[in-house]
């Protein structure tokens, strides 16, 4: 009989991560779920059922990635570990605390590069690992901030590590568009193709399930945005400029 699949989710806690857990719990997987906040964690991980692990961790504290891993150690190989946690604060560039500009790069800059490093050698050979970069990587957005900047620095540091890990790893690069959750409540623009975390959970289940190196949704978006950032910027910049208000 084949064993089911092991999954870790960093970054589960609630918005696509808890919906992605529900989805491949459905699925039969085994899961691993961790993240900042413990309570939400730990309530998600019993609503599942018995098989799955609530770990709470933070991806900013390389310790606290170490001590997680080696608790993981008992549970090894890894089939997967798709890393999702990010710190966002949208707002005008101008306008941003110098002190949160480097907490947020060290959640999602660093926290990826800790992710990376501690949970590779977790997976099986040819185990996936899947990094959570956005949309708004493709090009400098208005009220994109840092946020903006450390994805477009997330979507190069996977390409990397795609290319370093070919022959022992999968590297997957996960790029949601406008997903209703907390982080875009925040935002007071309109945001175009707006999906459910339900919807997202099944496009990333099924993207990682594919060949495809980059999972990319919704596609009417993500396709305009790509045309976008590869136009010469005498087009792109004045096109870009309209795409926010404020």
């Amino acid at each position: 009989m084949q064993r089911p699949e092991t999954i870790w989710i960093i970054g589960a806690s609630d918005g696509i991560g808890a919906a992605l857990a529900r989805e491949w719990s459905k699925r039969g997987v085994r899961l691993i779920l961790s993240a900042r906040r413990s309570e939400p964690l730990e309530e998600l991980a019993a609503s599942l059922g018995p098989d799955h692990i609530a770990l709470p961790l933070d991806v900013s504290d390389r310790k606290s990635l170490d001590e997680a891993a080696q608790k993981i150690s008992n549970h090894v190989p890894l089939d997967r570990v798709v890393h999702l946690a990010a710190m966002y604060d949208p707002g005008k560039v101008m306008d941003i605390d110098p002190e949160s500009a480097a907490k947020l790069v060290t959640v999602n800059l660093t926290g990826t590069l800790n992710v990376a490093q501690v949970a590779t050698p977790l997976l099986k050979e040819g185990g996936q690992l899947a990094l959570c970069g956005s949309i708004a990587g493709y090009i400098g957005l208005p009220q994109g901030q840092i946020y903006s900047a450390t994805k477009a620095a997330v979507i190069n540091f996977t390409e990397s590590l795609r290319v370093e890990l070919a022959n022992s790893r999968d590297v997957r690069l996960i790029n949601p568009g406008f997903v209703d959750t907390r982080m875009t409540q925040r935002n007071d623009f309109d945001m175009p193709a707006m999906v459910t975390p339900e919807v997202a959970a099944r496009a990333i289940v099924d993207g990682l399930h594919s060949n495809a190196f980059e999972i990319h949704f919704p596609r009417r978006l993500t396709y305009a945005l790509k045309l976008l950032s590869i136009l010469p910027y005498w087009a792109a910049l004045p096109l870009t400029r309209r795409l926010t208000s404020g």
